[in-house]
């Protein structure tokens, strides 16, 4: 994967991650770990596990 692709994943991953705590909660988080989980086969591995944690802190909020 290029790395340009990789950045895009990762800021339409945390995007999705932050809009989950507003809206559509579990969807939004689950876009997020997936798109984290498919970006760190780029360069971008540290921005990914931050859209990953802060999808799945979302799912946790949610269901707390």
């Amino acid at each position: 994967m290029s790395n340009q692709a990789g950045q895009w994943l990762v800021w339409i991953g945390i995007i999705c991650a932050v809009v989950a705590f507003f809206w559509q909660p579990v969807w939004m988080s689950v876009i997020a770990i997936v798109l984290g989980m498919i970006g760190l086969f780029s360069g971008q591995k540290n921005l990914n596990w931050a859209a990953i944690i802060i999808g799945v802190i979302a799912l946790i909020v949610y269901y707390i």
